[in-house]
């Protein structure tokens, strides 16, 4: 093939592989699902666009720095807080859990593909790995409990390296002259490149991770090239010592990068995932191009059994074996052996070893890669698809839409957060502020103390299982992005953002991303704040029996004193249903409105809202300065809370 052709096949199967993922996301289909459609169809077999022969030696090179890259991030996600309590569990699937695995796809092999014992023990290392690019979006989606998500996680990023360098031991076993003497001492070379791997990435790992911390030693744009360009090398020094020791360095140095405090650690999280996105897509692309149909159907009824019993007998046993004595119940026991779906290192050295057993005249490397690949392609649709209904059935999924996430525990954040609990909602605060943080605890609300802007914050607050997102910082430009992240790392659908009225945010620019307007309208933030800090306010539920679908926003010259800065609508209660207040919020009669409005009496206020069709329920609070901080009840509701939905009017006094 000539040089072109090589270029066009990388440069089509790059391009291929991020649509791929593009539409897997659209679809909410895993994204292998679609890459292995999107290889088969660019391929041989149909349209021939894509040739990975093209490539020649190439395509091994471009699979060791991918799946160096790929492990590495995988390893950047794990904290060894988490890591730590769940040890046992994962220490067993990466060991124990790899032989009952290998064992068994071996046996199965054995007896439903009568293949010789050489090739069935190979084939049993090669499933042996489950995957990081696998397990991690299924996770996103199913959103099991953190126990749960922390050990998958962790076996997929770490039974990776074992299982390959496994695979590559009896490959070296099963492909060479066979002696008792050196099967013994190829053997011993899995703990060597192991260990060997293991101490170079930790080396490697803390050498990265002690520079990302020097500020001035390089530049803030040049560090994710800097450890792009580390991870690499650490890869090919690892593998110039020992073969195939550096697909153990890789994770290991994501790992210890990963739990070192460093400026960049978001701005690196973030580089490297958009990197392993594209290399995934690419890899799974390229290696489906060269698997014929042909080759699969060849395989027949022997080859679905060899996957069924993979899938129903030994991941069940597996877990079974490894989860003994936990702490673990038996239903997330059972969804551990429901879920094993394989990844790109399996199709990466399925197809390696496919490439070497051709070159020494063994015809059977075909069926092997063959195998792998539907192997890869059952798990990740039906174990992978079907996931969401089996942690149901198995009551292992976190509870979704469960309650509010606020990023600002300042008095807004906090007066919000105690009306949503007093309609029933639960609630997490985020501030960074250890002054805002202590006065929300002081008010016996659940807040975290951290970053907003770093995933792990996010997470520690289960931001994903969430209903709605929600920004109250003074900072218009802080709100919007932070909002947009959440979306964009745990797709949330309802994201509310505060706007100061004198702001650079327009309403528009909050429309055009999809967000919505918090309080129907841009607000004077820090009068707001003076106000609820230091004079006296009151909160009520009023219940609206006028026009339908009256527009809750009023213009300041339509009513005297009857605009935002002297009454905010905080939430809004219809059927029993609790909803925040937006630019499209249209009142009917029956609703009901929680508002914060300015102490004291107003007798012109109450007069125009009756007026309008508003019926008073509940006076809340109502709290009085002292001249420093307003008194405040430490639960965060009056003595009247308890009849919160009842619909009970408190006295109607203004």
């Amino acid at each position: 093939m000539s040089p072109s052709s090589a270029a066009l096949t990388f440069a089509l199967a790059l391009v291929a592989g991020v649509v791929a993922q593009a539409t897997a996301r659209h679809l909410r289909v895993p994204g292998i699902v679609v890459l292995l459609l999107a290889g088969v169809l660019l391929g041989p077999d149909v349209l021939g666009f894509v040739l990975p022969n093209a490539l020649g030696s190439g395509l091994e090179l471009i699979v060791g720095i991918s799946v160096a890259v790929i492990l590495f991030e995988g390893g950047l996600n794990l904290r060894a807080d988490r890591l730590r309590r769940e040890a046992g569990t994962i220490r067993r699937l990466i060991t124990i859990g790899a032989l009952v695995t290998a064992v068994g796809g071996a046996l199965a092999a054995r007896l439903f593909m009568g293949w010789s014992w050489e090739l069935a023990i190979l084939f049993g290392t090669l499933v042996i790995v489950t995957g990081p690019t696998v397990i991690t979006p299924l996770l996103r989606r199913v959103k099991v409990g953190s126990n749960l998500k922390t050990i998958l996680e962790a076996e997929g990023v770490l039974i990776d390296p074992i299982g390959a360098i496994i695979a590559v031991v009896v490959f070296e076993v099963v492909a060479g002259p066979i002696t008792a003497s050196s099967a013994v001492v190829t053997l011993l070379g899995v703990p060597g490149r192991l260990l060997l791997g293991a101490v170079i990435g930790l080396v490697g790992g803390l050498l990265i991770g002690f520079v990302l911390r020097r500020e001035s030693w390089i530049p803030d744009n040049l560090m994710n090239v800097f450890t792009l360009a580390g991870v690499i090398a650490l890869f090919e020094i690892s593998n110039s010592i020992l073969h195939e020791s550096g697909i153990m360095a890789a994770p290991v140095a994501g790992m210890v990068v990963g739990n070192i405090q460093h400026r960049l650690k978001r701005e690196l999280s973030e580089f490297k995932e958009q990197l392993t996105v594209m290399l995934v897509g690419l890899l799974f692309v390229l290696l489906a191009a060269d698997v014929r149909l042909s080759e699969v159907y060849a395989l027949g009824w022997g080859g679905v059994l060899t996957v069924a019993a993979l899938m129903l007998v030994v991941r069940p046993l597996d877990a079974a074996v490894c989860t003994v004595g936990s702490s673990l119940s038996w239903r997330e026991r059972a969804f551990i052996g429901w879920l094993g779906p394989r990844g790109i290192v399996a199709a990466a050295v399925a197809s390696l070893f496919a490439e070497r057993l051709m070159e020494t005249g063994v015809r059977d490397g075909i069926d092997l890669r063959a195998l792998v690949f539907l192997v890869i392609a059952a798990t990740v649709v039906i174990s992978g698809g079907l996931s969401p209904l089996i942690a149901t059935l198995l009551g292992v999924r976190r509870p979704e839409d469960r309650g509010w996430l606020i990023v600002g525990a300042n008095p807004i954040g906090r007066l919000l957060a105690h009306v949503l609990e007093r309609a029933g909602e639960e609630t997490v605060l985020i501030d960074s502020s250890a002054i805002e943080a202590r006065d929300a605890e002081e008010e016996g609300l659940r807040v975290i103390f951290g970053n907003a802007n770093e995933e792990r914050t996010l997470m520690r607050a289960e931001v994903d299982a969430r209903r709605g997102f929600v920004t109250a910082t003074p900072n218009d430009g802080i709100n919007l992005l932070l909002s947009r992240r959440a979306t964009e790392l745990f797709e949330i659908e309802e994201s509310f953002v505060t706007l100061n009225r004198a702001g650079n945010i327009t309403a528009d620019q909050v429309g055009e991303r999809g967000k919505r307007i918090l309080f129907g309208q841009p607000i004077e933030i820090q009068q707001w704040y003076h106000r609820l800090q230091h004079q006296p306010y009151r909160v009520e539920l009023w219940r609206y029996e006028g026009e339908v679908g009256a527009d809750l926003r009023r213009s300041h010259d339509r009513r005297a004193g009857w605009d935002e800065t002297v009454l905010l609508p905080l939430a809004l209660v219809r059927d029993e249903v609790v909803r925040l207040v937006d630019e499209q919020t249209r009142i009917q009669p029956g609703d009901r409105v929680y508002f914060v409005r300015p102490g004291g009496a107003d007798d012109d206020l109450v007069s125009e809202l009756r007026a309008e069709g508003w019926q008073r329920e509940e006076q809340l609070r109502e709290l009085s300065s002292d001249g420093d901080r307003p008194q405040r009840d430490r639960g965060g509701a009056a003595p009247q809370d308890r009849h919160a939905g009842t619909g009970a009017a408190a006295p109607d006094e203004s």
